[in-house]
């Protein structure tokens, strides 16, 4: 009987490579979170922390096109801050509760000048899909823009997360999502907000560039076009907005200077 050989051990496996954590970069008068060395998560001046640097952000408050005056605007993904310090300073009235999974993010708020929590504002370390689902009718906006390393989270791209979106907005609230034009999901992310937002879902083309913002309103049960988020948004969705990226650019850029500069 021959000798019966030994096989070898199989190999460990590899350890899977560490998170990679939010970094902080200076550069003369800009400060940015970065995840990886180029890849600006958020951008801040610091002779002007308060304003909006990236076109995406200036390009996410056209939710006030749509509902001027929320009483609570819902944030998905800190950041550096850039929206929730923007719309403190700027929406003076409102409450502003941000939504963040991170705890090392959220470590840098006072990096980034995030003022303290306060009676209007409230970073919460928590996953956003399980705070809004159990959140119903409860804000007015609710911003989506929650990236890590990998992308957008799988779970803030589901059919599930959108309808309980849906959910937490009041009639006439507003979702503004920020998907990746790139995003191999992105198709299928922007149908299931379709889905969840019975079409009522409209965008302002090329006004981000590789950023595709989807404005989804909550209309009301039977609400053919009474509110103003309905009716705005039966109009964009017929007419692409106003068609050309340029201009959509110049939109954003406009609202943003009148909402610094409008009497609160």
């Amino acid at each position: 009987m021959p000798p019966r050989s030994e096989q070898p051990a199989p190999p460990e496996p590899s350890p899977l490579p560490p998170p990679s954590l939010p970094q902080v970069h200076t550069r003369g008068n800009r400060r940015t979170l970065e995840f990886q060395p180029g890849d600006i998560q958020s951008e801040m001046l610091l002779s002007r922390p308060d304003d909006l640097v990236l076109d995406y952000a200036r390009a996410m408050m056209c939710f006030a096109l749509f509902v001027p005056a929320p009483r609570h605007i819902v944030m998905v993904g800190l950041g550096g801050g850039s929206l929730a310090k923007f719309c403190y300073r700027h929406f003076p009235r409102t409450r502003i509760t941000v939504l963040e999974i991170s705890a090392d993010v959220i470590a840098l708020r006072a990096a980034f000048c995030v003022p303290p929590d306060d009676a209007r504002l409230r970073i919460v370390h928590t996953c956003a899909a399980d705070y809004l689902r159990a959140a119903p009718g409860s804000c007015d906006v609710i911003l989506v823009d929650g990236f890590d390393a990998a992308g957008m989270p799988a779970t803030l791209g589901s059919a599930a997360f959108y309808a309980d979106c849906r959910r937490a907005l009041r009639d006439g609230g507003v979702l503004v999502a920020n998907i990746l034009s790139y995003d191999p999901e992105h198709d299928a992310i922007a149908a299931r907000i379709e889905a969840a937002f019975r079409r009522r879902v409209c965008d302002f083309p090329g006004i981000a560039g590789n950023n595709h913002l989807l404005f989804a309103v909550r209309a009301g049960a039977g609400d053919s076009g009474g509110t103003r988020a309905a009716r705005l948004q039966a109009r964009l969705a017929r007419r692409r907005s106003l068609c050309l990226p340029w201009v959509n650019r110049v939109l954003a850029r406009a609202l943003v200077a009148w909402l610094a500069w409008r009497p609160v």
